[in-house]
């Protein structure tokens, strides 16, 4: 029986409040009073222009994908250590994704490898912040300025982390946040799609709006809405920005937690991970992490696993993280190869990640330091 599970869902107390005032508002589908409250949050906070809810951050990579026009024929260079909806976005749109190594210190793209990988046909750069830790921002974007491609930063994370003091989330043209049950703030499902270029703004929320300018009309600056463009349903319920709402008002509260929890597994597994030659997660002095997790590099796939089952033995769930994208079966139909992405296929086979989350006991993080203590490899 699971005593101390990989995560579980946090709420500030405000929650059911918000949702109450949201029911009792003659409108609480996409883009209600709650909505609203969470983009000015999300725009005022990150110090952005725009912020838009979406679904999912699955749905705000699609609509990224649109933003840029991504074509047939087209490439978009993906880290191979990501989740699938990183490719599947840009995929749907008829690009092939071109698979980057990864960096063996922070995990996240390995920046030295990204300009080797660009063609003629290559529209976008992607990136992943792994763990809310912030990538190499000043050499792609150099890179990117340079080869006048844009950068779309996947940062489901990284939010409130920091690169050389900026915020994850608003170096790269487009940005992606996820509010998934497992991430710092949620809404149980949700995402969002920050803009930090103006000319994506009004096609933007056309997008959103089902290929319609219905915001547009709803702000009475056209008299009508009609179709003008492809799109898709990709705005949440105001029922969960309500949710969401309360969990970004008391974002300070969230993040204190979670910080300490982080720390204490870092100072209370470092004594035993030196010994076990485990690494433990990396932060270059440039970036201010946002806590999302923790994780162990184990010394082998198999010391990895007999780890998770000996946790699993005491009631508590570690679990491993992303499998390569370009060894997956749609990553082989794109041409991917054994041994391309070296540093990604030997990282994923020895990740571990702890139970984390916003809320958990000292009891329980005694738990299972204790419990990981006790092993050895």
């Amino acid at each position: 029986m699971i005593r101390i599970p990989f995560n579980r869902p946090f709420a500030t107390g405000d929650e059911l409040d918000y949702i109450r005032a949201a029911i009792a508002t003659p409108k609480f589908s996409g883009d209600g009073k709650f909505t609203a409250d969470c983009h000015r949050l999300l725009e005022q906070s990150l110090g952005i222009q725009k912020a838009l809810l979406t679904t999912s951050c699955t749905h705000a990579l699609e609509m990224a994908a649109l933003l840029l026009n991504i074509e047939p024929e087209d490439e978009v260079i993906v880290p191979a250590f990501a989740f699938p909806s990183a490719a599947n976005a840009f995929v749907l749109r008829g690009a092939k994704p071109a698979f980057a190594d990864i960096r063996a210190d922070t995990l996240n793209i390995d920046e030295s490898q990204i300009e080797q990988r660009i063609t003629p046909r290559t529209k976008a750069i992607f990136l992943v912040h792994y763990a809310g830790v912030g990538c190499e921002m000043d050499t792609i974007m150099t890179i990117a300025r340079r080869h006048a491609i844009a950068v779309v930063e996947d940062n489901a994370h990284g939010l409130y982390g920091r690169y050389r003091g900026r915020y994850l989330g608003t170096l790269g043209q487009l940005a992606t946040l996820s509010f998934h049950e497992t991430k710092n703030f949620t809404c149980g499902e949700g995402g969002a799609l920050l803009i930090n270029d103006a000319q994506f703004n009004e096609r933007a929320e056309i997008l959103r709006e089902k290929g319609t300018d219905r915001s547009r009309f709803f702000r009475g600056e056209v008299d009508k809405y009609t179709w003008v463009d492809i799109g898709s349903s990709y705005l949440p319920a105001d029922l969960l920005a309500a949710f969401l709402c309360a969990q970004l008002e008391h974002r300070d509260q969230i993040q204190s937690m979670r910080r300490k929890i982080w720390e204490t597994y870092a100072r209370e597994l470092a004594s035993w991970a030196k010994a076990n030659a485990v690494r433990l997660p990396s932060i270059p002095t440039e970036c201010e992490q946002s806590y999302h997790m923790f994780y162990l590099i184990m010394p082998s796939f198999k010391s990895r696993q007999a780890l998770i089952s000996h946790l699993a033995g005491l009631g508590i769930l570690a679990v491993f993280h992303y499998l390569p994208l370009h060894l997956s079966p749609m990553g082989l139909r794109f041409g991917g190869r054994e041994g391309d992405c070296p540093v990604t296929e030997d990282l994923a086979d020895r990740l571990l990640r702890l139970p984390f989350f916003t809320g958990m006991s000292g009891s329980e993080l005694t738990q299972v330091t204790d419990a990981v203590r006790a092993f050895h490899c």
